[in-house]
């Protein structure tokens, strides 16, 4: 398959927007799982140790992480062997699940926490939810455009009057 830049940046938006709704949805699900665990601070301890630019830095990094995984995703998605709608919420799974085993050392107090695991499951699944949807909308298959007839449209956007007087009446 061909590096296709427009489609690479389309998906790294798409990925950045779906991490956005992760972290805005966050505080519901502290509540709804009842573990107060939050991917933008976790990520942003770990590369600034001061907790007042940890949150802003986690952000910036979670946002980035997710414009990364668009990007690829969006390259990878075309060939996956799955219904369309499925692609984005598997795609989140498997990472929640080839990623997990990290928790055990960059938060260990959550390691073993059912809980824990499951809401970061929700996560990745809502992520994966969004960015599908979002990459789908944003790069659609090449046959779901109609070529526009040039004889029918002119600069203004309101058709050729040339058009209009040479098909005649109805």
């Amino acid at each position: 398959m061909a590096f296709d830049r427009t489609r690479t940046l389309r998906g790294a938006l798409a990925g950045s927007l779906a991490a956005a709704v992760w972290l805005a949805q966050q505080p519901l699900d502290k509540r709804v799982f009842g573990v107060d665990y939050d991917d933008a601070e976790l990520l942003g301890r770990l590369v600034a140790r001061s907790r007042p630019g940890a949150g802003a830095l986690g952000t910036f990094l979670h946002l980035q992480n997710g414009a990364m995984f668009g990007a690829l995703y969006a390259g990878v998605a075309p060939s996956l062997p799955v219904p369309a709608v499925l692609r984005g919420p598997l795609a989140g799974l498997a990472e929640h699940l080839a990623t997990w085993p990290a928790v055990a050392l960059v938060a260990p107090h959550l390691w073993g926490s059912g809980r824990a695991f499951a809401q970061a499951a929700w996560r990745h699944a809502l992520f994966g939810a969004v960015l599908g949807e979002l990459e789908r909308r944003l790069n659609p298959p090449a046959g779901e455009l109609e070529p526009v007839d040039e004889a029918a449209v002119a600069s203004n956007g309101h058709g050729s009057a040339a058009h209009v007087v040479a098909s005649g009446p109805r």
